[in-house]
């Protein structure tokens, strides 16, 4: 008798190949059993009706270094079918670190991630200074998913070279070989891999950029000669031409990280996002990882299932009105009564002078950021169900132009809209002209891997862990604009390539003698809701979650721990080491 029986299922396997209906999964243990029609009793059964079952999606890029600590659940991506994540990313973490750097690494985590800088120093549990140490204190817990940790520069630096290694100063050749010892002690511990980031962009609390941004060659190959002795483990690098204006086409990025693949022999992934400034410049540096994947090294483009943006309106207190002398008394209350006050013409009038003069005083100092505050041609209403891939007339300036009014007073009014829930989207990257069609041809293209949902992070802005729901509902589903995605490819892109990339060879296919990890779909019922602010981090931080209803169930390691789009309380998830 098996210990749990999925019945007629539409079976999507993970490796590509078509859909077969009619399928029984019968799992033992943790690991799936049999497949076939008509297979005997389990001690638990569950109708699928002829929905989906899918392997649980491996989500490769995350960061929840500090949530994992406290917390089982893992959201905002276990409600996504997501059943194992890998953090580290981005060269930030929290291991290793000499115990007077705890603050240190809590603001640079808080400043290049946006995770409340009070909500991790209350909630981290710290008790480790090595990676190993971390791991092992991960290994004591429970999750809803696994959990897969890499090294990361910023507090590798910091822990060898002290504040000359927080200052990007130059590393000796003593530190190198220290940083290289310390990621293969980490690499043989169970880390599954190293990253570190080049993002200008990327900086603490105090304005200075993650340690490693500036490195030199012979740092970063000597350390990932340490991942090649060692023979596992994945190099991730977020890249010099991810965002800015100063930072348009990172060609000599492509070159050292394709120079870095062929000398360490390990897979080196790098994040890859159109940008506003070359909209086209992604395609060679594409081509270029094919090239050297051709050439027998894994250059592997990570890229994301939907634009990069941030998520303003009045729950998150981010809007164009935030710092306005007359919105100051309504701060402190709840998004209804703000939109209520909204209301007042009085208070408006007031609202839209002071805004506008803010946005004049800011061209003077900073003319690129008074641009970004009145691209109202940019900013959407994200809607619910949501759209990420919305048209010109979704945005404020083509509602403003139907209405025939300012595009400044629609802002206003569509802030108000939904009893003040109502979110607006603002991308920055992977929408510079207008359409999903960039991300399409890069989500096709077999040199990429998708990534770059950023779980845990950005908590205030984004809420882009939600992706894989988005990737079934909107790419193999509802796309209107231009081409739709094959489902067995979207699963297959969330699922096996992703887990093979990390070396995951356990999971990521339904298979006997794999890992039970499987979602049970309603694929016609899927939606994804618009995203909700909630403070439930310690010390009451504020994060943004987004719900998805169509989830019949998901399992991990055999057991139910999402039913119906609910938690049923089981925590089967542990740390997974490379």
């Amino acid at each position: 008798m098996h210990d749990l029986v999925i019945r007629n299922a539409a079976l999507v396997d993970g490796t590509g190949s078509p859909v077969r209906e009619g399928v029984d999964i019968g799992i033992d243990g943790h690991l799936v059993g049999e497949i076939g029609a008509g297979l005997g009793p389990g001690r638990r059964e569950i109708d699928a009706d002829g929905r989906l079952v899918t392997p649980g999606f491996v989500d490769i890029h995350t960061h929840y270094d500090g949530q994992a600590t406290w917390d089982p659940w893992l959201e905002p991506s276990s409600p996504h079918g997501v059943t194992t994540v890998v953090m580290g990313n981005c060269g930030v973490g929290f291991a290793p670190v000499r115990p007077d750097h705890h603050d240190f690494l809590i603001e640079l985590m808080e400043g290049v991630e946006d995770i409340p800088g009070a909500a991790l120093s209350e909630g981290l549990t710290w008790g480790w200074e090595t990676f190993g140490q971390y791991l092992d204190v991960l290994d004591r817990r429970e999750f809803a998913v696994d959990v897969g940790a890499m090294i990361a520069h910023g507090p590798l630096r910091a822990y060898v070279m002290g504040q000359r290694g927080a200052d990007n100063e130059a590393a000796s050749s003593d530190d190198i070989a220290a940083m290289a010892r310390l990621v293969g002690e980490a690499v043989a511990a169970g880390a599954m891999g190293f990253s570190t980031s080049r993002t200008i962009t990327h900086t603490a609390m105090n304005g200075e950029p993650v340690p490693g941004t500036f490195a030199a060659e012979d740092e970063l190959f000597t350390i990932g000669r340490a991942l090649g002795r060692a023979g596992k483990g994945v190099f991730e690098v977020a890249p010099a031409g991810v965002a800015g204006e100063d930072l348009v086409a990172p060609k000599n990025e492509v070159d050292w990280v394709c120079r870095l693949a062929a000398d360490i022999g390990r897979p080196v992934t790098w994040l890859m996002l159109q940008n506003n400034f070359a909209p086209h410049d992604w395609k060679e540096l594409m081509a270029r990882s094919a090239a050297a994947q051709e050439a027998g090294h894994r250059v592997v483009p990570q890229v994301a299932g939907r634009p990069f943006g941030v998520l303003l309106g009045l729950q998150t207190g981010r809007h164009r009105f935030a710092d306005c002398p007359s919105f100051a008394p309504l701060r402190e209350r709840d998004p209804a009564a703000i939109a209520r006050a909204m209301g007042d013409p009085d208070l408006k009038t007031r609202l839209l002078a002071e805004s506008r003069q803010q946005v004049a005083r800011l061209a003077e100092s900073n003319p690129l950021a008074a641009h970004v505050a009145d691209a109202f041609d940019r900013t959407y209403v994200l809607g619910d169900p949501v759209d990420y891939e919305p048209t010109e007339a979704d945005s404020i300036a083509g509602r403003a132009g139907a209405r025939g009014v300012d595009p400044l007073d629609e802002y206003y009014e569509r802030l108000r809209d939904r009893d003040g829930m109502a979110m607006l989207l603002m991308p920055f990257l992977g929408y510079a002209e207008g359409n999903g069609n960039a991300l399409h041809e890069m989500l096709t293209h077999p040199a990429a891997v998708l990534g770059l949902a950023d779980g845990g992070a950005h908590a205030n802005f984004i809420c882009d862990a939600s992706t894989p729901t988005w990737m079934l509902t909107h790419w193999v589903r509802d796309r209107t604009r231009g081409p739709r995605l094959g489902l067995p490819d979207v699963v297959a892109k969330m699922t096996s390539q992703t887990a093979s990339l990390f070396g995951l060879t356990d999971r990521g296919v339904v298979a006997p003698g794999r890992r039970a990890d499987l979602n049970l779909i309603d694929l016609d019922r899927l939606r994804l809701r618009s995203p909700r602010l909630v403070a439930d981090l310690p010390a009451g931080g504020t994060r943004l979650l987004q719900d998805a209803e169509g989830y019949v169930a998901t399992v991990v390691a055999g057991q139910v721990t999402r039913e119906h789009d609910e938690f049923t309380g089981v925590t089967p998830g542990r740390l997974v080491r490379s």
